[in-house]
């Protein structure tokens, strides 16, 4: 068995104070790569990968990652103990330093399938979930919430379902601030219509002081996080860490090192242009590579420009990485 289900998981030799949610067709393996040459040492997340999908199916596909990306870690969906558990064993054997339970989205195929966010209404199930997985593997296995779903959104509901989940030895609670309205509202509105209530999260450390409390939702800026830095044990950051992936550098630059030196963005293209040769031999395709480096420039005299030509020369046929080397002369004219 991997842990003994009294002690809690050491989850303290991976630095969780700064990560980047798992996002379903954005965060793939290109998307880390590039979030690595952005932050040393921000944890980065996969898209959510299904238990079912893992034991059927293509296991390179779904799980295979660069080592450069590391720390990386996993994120499935499921509740069938017995499928998680052995979905887990191999995202260990494949190098993921954790594996993290999806109970947090709201999209209805997730729910058809029994898993996300409708989860929350069943928090023994959930708990059931995470011991087996605890007992499938030596890695911490962590658990991303929302704050509660539909009309179950006091905090009472909050607080039972954490109490009952911590039971299973899971000590590590990433928590979108937000609730989830599982019926008639779009994965999207999900995220933007239900009011951020950092509150709550921030209430559930201070009550709970011994659990390891991630602050998801909403954060775009770096006076965003400064201001609830100190109430949680770290932050997590979704669609702006894509939108905008050079906040991560500021972020790593403010919060974790002062010491660091901030990559040149240039520098940055450069070596994801590396990257993108190497992977252009392996068979994967040049535009699904370039769509994560759009943001790169954000704010910047001449973003359009560049953002334009990376989007017309990529899909070129036999075009390659010159696209984008090509690119950073495209922008320094357009400035």
């Amino acid at each position: 068995r991997g842990q003994s289900r009294g002690t809690v998981p050491s989850s303290t030799h991976i630095d969780r104070r700064i990560s980047v949610a798992p996002m379903m067709d954005y965060t793939d393996r290109h998307c880390r790569y590039l979030h690595r040459l952005v932050s040393p040492g921000a944890l980065l997340y996969t898209e959510m990968v299904t238990a079912l999908a893992v034991a059927h199916g293509h296991e390179e596909r779904l799980l295979g990652f660069d080592p450069a990306e590391s720390p990386v870690a996993l994120q499935l969906g499921g509740s069938d103990p017995a499928l998680l558990a052995r979905a887990a064993k191999l995202g260990e054997k494949r190098g993921y330093v954790e594996i993290n339970l999806n109970v947090g989205c709201p999209s209805d195929r997730v729910q058809d399938g029994n898993f996300g966010a409708c989860l929350m209404a069943e928090p023994q199930l959930v708990a059931d979930c995470l011991s087996a997985m605890l007992d499938a593997v030596s890695i911490p296995v962590t658990i991303k919430c929302r704050i509660g779903i539909d009309e179950l959104d006091d905090y009472g509901f909050f607080e039972h379902f954490v109490q009952i989940v911590r039971r299973s030895g899971v000590s590590v609670f990433i928590v979108h601030a937000r609730k989830a309205i599982l019926q008639g509202l779009t994965p999207k509105e999900n995220r933007e219509i239900p009011p951020l209530r950092y509150e709550t999260v921030a209430r559930l450390k201070r009550e709970n002081p011994d659990l390891t409390v991630i602050l998801n939702g909403g954060l775009k800026t770096g006076a965003d996080v400064r201001k609830w830095w100190d109430s949680c044990d770290g932050v997590m950051l979704g669609r702006q860490a894509y939108q905008e992936p050079y906040l991560l550098a500021e972020l790593h630059g403010e919060f974790v090192d002062r010491q660091w030196t901030l990559p040149e963005r240039h520098a940055i293209v450069e070596k994801y242009a590396d990257y993108i040769e190497r992977m252009m031999v392996e068979g994967h395709r040049l535009p699904l590579m370039l769509r994560h480096i759009h943001g790169l420039y954000t704010g910047f005299p001449g973003a359009r420009s560049w953002r334009r030509f990376l989007g017309e020369q990529g899909v070129r046929t036999g075009a390659g990485a010159e696209v984008l080397r090509e690119s950073l002369r495209v922008f320094q004219r357009a400035a």
